[in-house]
């Protein structure tokens, strides 16, 4: 999800960075990068600079303040129409600093999609994928390196699938080609209990709706051992205090409210398959939610994470202070992104068995 159309400046500064990476951010920025060993101001530790983490060779670091710099000054004028909206989401894809140690195929699981496939992966410990984008845009190849990250970083295969979107196809689409990837991943003979779901923003809810009408309407399917998200969307209600107040560039108000009226396209807001954050955490499998603590959608995860605990649930929301929406997406630049990543992979080799 973004508050605008990333333009093809931002596409040209991110292919400019493997060539000359410090020239290429002091020249948006119009100041020094910091020296390798600096500490950004959160709570979160930084990767050295050159120092390998799990398939990425750190060649630059930024700091958020630095990253939030970048993201407002290519957003400023950008066109808002859904054709650029999704032409910007699968040009910074391709765009992206792919890491090491990963092959992907493209391939065909109850919806098109691709296999990713780490150099070490643990048994058969696998991963469904869900991409973001407000519901309306995004792609499997627009999420590739993420998703990358997230599998090499969790020792598992990955299945990135994609969905259909809105408008065009609105509320349940979505959920009902997540149901059908996840039915046909298990048809493969994919274990359930070896199986993890993992997303970013509108993939991210997707992930915890999915698990809801699992547990409440497939009596005949198993819950996947575990959820991994990050920035997930999860009230379309869409008038949380961290959306009305925070200035997140990625996640602005009036874009985030256009993009739940068209996936809801009139359904209630309040449904939960539709808006899981109104769900009931009782029964799901142990959940992991990482939310930055300066972006938009930090107060449904939040609340969310309360709910949880207050029924005994196991979800834990993880609040990353000073990170926008989708900051992990800004690996390998972004010390913090690595983390957070990083963060996953943990979670996902502790909880899904292999």
């Amino acid at each position: 999800m973004i508050g605008g159309l990333i333009d093809g400046q931002l596409v040209a500064f991110l292919k400019r960075i493997e060539q000359r990476p410090r020239d290429a951010a002091s020249e948006l920025l119009q100041q020094p990068i910091l020296a390798p060993g600096f500490s950004p101001p959160t709570r979160i530790s930084c990767v050295p600079l050159g120092q390998d983490a799990r398939g990425d060779t750190v060649i630059m670091q930024l700091d958020i303040q630095q990253i939030r710099q970048i993201v407002t000054a290519q957003l400023a004028g950008a066109d808002q129409s859904l054709e650029g909206v999704r032409a910007a989401f699968e040009a910074m894809g391709a765009a992206a600093i792919m890491p090491e140690g990963v092959k992907v195929e493209a391939a065909e699981v109850g919806m098109p999609g691709e296999w990713i496939t780490p150099d070490e992966v643990d048994g058969d410990r696998t991963l469904l994928y869900f991409h973001g984008g407000g519901y309306m845009a995004g792609s499997p190849a627009s999420s590739r390196a993420q998703a990358c990250r997230i599998a090499i970083a969790s020792r598992a295969r990955m299945f990135s699938s994609s969905y259909r979107l809105a408008p065009e196809n609105p509320f349940p689409a979505a959920l009902d080609d997540a149901m059908k990837v996840y039915r046909a991943l298990l048809d493969q003979g994919v274990d359930a209990s070896k199986l993890g779901l993992s997303g970013a923003s509108a993939g991210g809810g997707l992930c915890v709706a999915a698990c809801l009408r699992i547990r409440d309407q497939e009596s005949g399917l198993s819950l996947p051992a575990a959820v991994g998200v990050y920035s997930p969307w999860l009230d379309l209600v869409s008038d949380s205090a961290s959306l009305l107040r925070n200035d997140d560039p990625l996640c602005q108000t009036a874009p985030v409210q256009m993009m739940a009226q068209a996936y809801l396209a009139g359904h209630d807001p309040r449904d939960p398959l539709a808006s899981p954050g109104h769900g009931d955490p009782v029964g799901l499998p142990s959940t992991k939610i990482l939310v930055g603590g300066a972006e938009a959608l930090r107060d449904e995860s939040v609340a969310f994470g309360e709910k949880a605990k207050a029924a005994g649930a196991e979800v834990d929301v993880e609040v990353w202070d000073e990170m926008i929406h989708s900051w992990p997406a800004f690996a390998p630049l972004l010390p913090e992104a690595l983390r957070a990543i990083e963060t996953l992979g943990a979670f996902f080799r502790e909880r899904v068995p292999c």
